[in-house]
Order: structure tokens, then sequence, then C-alpha cells
């Protein structure tokens, strides 16, 4: 009986305090709006949308497993280390078990292995980082930076720090498909992970265990919950999660390298605080997450279009953004916590 009150109160929580959409959907329209006024014939266009739904779902998918992690209380900054290695663990297969010329009937088993082994390195990536956080005890933001190194020197050490090329064109084929001459499959699978973790986080019961755990951990546990089990098991996901993100990067460079989408974890951390996942854990939609890639993507492509703003302005802008975000969404805990204080007292 405690762990259904406690359970519904999470849940009746979560929804109350992700009051941000209205703020996201307002902020998407204006970038858009903006970047539409700027350059009119350069960013509304069919071409330039094709172009934003290729560039968003691989790091889109990475920073949906950050946000798990996040809701936990956590956070995993080791995903683009798990997509490479998962990526080259791919690439090496195909390219030494594949000889250059095989007929299509060849070729297929050999892709269906070499994805079903890069989602089984990136599970072992996320239980590993999931193992260091709940069983020693390593704080979350500790343990990925160092899977993070651990991963990419592994990745480097089995590549000697060369791109892995000369993969079956196949795979480069299928990976690029688009629907309707329009739609990305990468888009495609963005689109079915996001509704996926969606309905898993609202309507699942491991959802809202991932909730209380990161809203309380102590009272989570004595409400019943293994909270070893269910960091465990969000850290595989997210690994999972980086490995479908991995295979997307080394379908659109048709290579893998231990270096690709170095930039992609400040992103990241960036798209789950501006989509609303509380860095202390315990709030944020799926829904948030998803608007706030498409306002990065949007301002991203804008940003390309303005010949005199350098790319190593970039990380800048993303520094300053996430840190803007950060003092807002604090500000607003604050006067709402004000608020419920004098409502209290009346």
């Amino acid at each position: 009986m405690k762990t259904t009150d406690t359970s519904n109160a999470i849940s009746k929580a979560r929804h109350t305090r992700d009051s941000n959409l209205l703020r996201l959907l307002i902020m998407l329209i204006f970038v858009f709006v903006l970047m539409t006024i700027l350059r009119p014939n350069q960013f509304a266009t069919m071409a330039s949308f094709n172009s934003m739904l290729r560039q968003f779902p691989e790091y889109g998918i990475m920073a949906i497993g950050i946000s798990l992690t996040m809701i936990t209380g956590g956070i995993d900054l080791g995903v683009v280390g798990t997509a490479n290695l998962s990526a080259i663990v791919a690439a090496k297969y195909l390219i030494g078990m594949v000889p250059r010329g095989a007929p299509q009937e060849q070729v297929v088993p050999h892709l269906i292995v070499a994805v079903l082994l890069s989602l089984a390195v990136g599970l072992i990536c996320g239980s590993f980082a999931g193992l260091l956080i709940s069983r020693f005890n390593i704080p979350p933001i500790l343990a990925t930076l160092g899977t993070q190194q651990l991963f990419t020197g592994i990745a480097i050490g089995i590549t000697n720090g060369r791109p892995q090329s000369g993969l079956p064109l196949l795979y480069s084929r299928i990976g690029n498909m688009e629907f309707f001459n329009f739609v990305p499959i990468s888009f495609v699978l963005f689109a079915v992970v996001a509704l996926g973790i969606g309905f898993m986080l609202s309507k699942t019961r491991f959802g809202t265990h991932m909730y209380m755990l990161g809203t309380n951990p102590r009272a989570a546990r004595y409400a019943g919950l293994n909270n070893t089990t269910i960091i465990l098991r969000t850290y595989m996901l997210s690994g999972l999660l980086s490995s479908i993100a991995g295979l997307i990067m080394m379908a659109r460079a048709n290579s893998a390298k231990a270096d690709y989408g170095a930039p992609y974890t400040l992103q990241c951390v960036l798209i789950a605080v501006l989509g609303g996942i509380d860095p202390n854990g315990g709030f944020g939609t799926i829904t948030g997450v998803t608007m706030a890639i498409l306002i990065l993507q949007f301002l991203s492509s804008g940003l390309n279009m303005f010949n005199n703003i350098s790319n190593f302005y970039r990380d800048v802008i993303w520094g300053g953004v996430l840190i803007l975000v950060l003092v807002f969404n604090k500000l607003f805990s604050w006067r709402a916590e004000r608020r419920a204080v004098r409502k209290s007292m009346v």
C-alpha cells in the first residue's frame, strides 16, 4: 500500500513539475521563425528540413539515454565512447567477414550479426558503468567520465586511431535510405526510440520506479524498490541507445572512428537540461527532450548558414546556453517553492 501511494505521488509530481513544455514550444516557434526571417531562401526549404532530419537522430538518441540516467539522479557522460566503440566492433566484423563485391544474399546475414554485436557491446558498456555506480557507489559523473576515456582508449587501441572504412555498400544504402524520398530511416529510428521510451516512462512500473529513485533514493528503498537493479537497467538502456546512435553514425559516414561525435556529450547534456530534465533527478519527460532537440537543431542549422560565424564558437554558444538554462531553471524552481510556502502559510 505504501509503495502504491508513493508511486501515485511521484507520478503526479512529475507531471506537475514539467510545466516548461509551453515555454519550450514558444522557444521552438521563436527560433524557427527567427531563422526563417534571417535566411528565408535557405532555412525553410525541403532540402534544409531533409538535412536536419538526417543530423539530429544520432545525438538525439544519445540525449534520450543521458536523460534516462539523469531522471534516476545520475548522468552518463560515456555515451559517445560507447557509441563509437560499438560501431567500431561492428565495422571490424563487417570488414573482416564480408568479401568485397559479395552478393547481397551473402552480406545480409553478416549485417544482422554486426548489428547484434554492436547492440551487445552497448549493453556491456552500459552495464559496466551501472555496476560501478550501483555496486561500488562511485559518483555517476566520475564513473562515466572514466568509462568514456576507457571506451575511447579501447577503440583507439583496436584501430590504431584509424577510421574503419570499406564497409559493405549495402549497409550504407540501408542506413541512408529514405521513405517517400524525404524521411530518412535514421529519423524513423529516432521516432520509434522516443515513443518507446516515452511510453516506458509514463505507463510502466519501471518508469515510475526510475522517477521514485531520482526523487528520493532512500524513500525508494524503504518502499521496497531494488535501487541497484534500477540503476543497472537504466545504464544498460543508455548503453543500448548509444549503440543504436553509433550504428546511425557509421551508416552516415560509411565508416567508424574513435573520435566521431566528440562534441555530442555537451550537446546531449544541454538538450536534457533544456528539455526539463531535473539534474537532481526525479522529473522530466521525453516530450520536453524531443522539443529541446528540435530547438538546438534549428539553431545549429541556422548558424551554419552564416558564413561569418565560425564553428569554433559553437561550443562557446552551447556552453553559454547550458549555463543560462541552469540558472533560469534554478530561479524558476526558487520562485515555485516560494509560492508553495506562501500557500501553505495561508
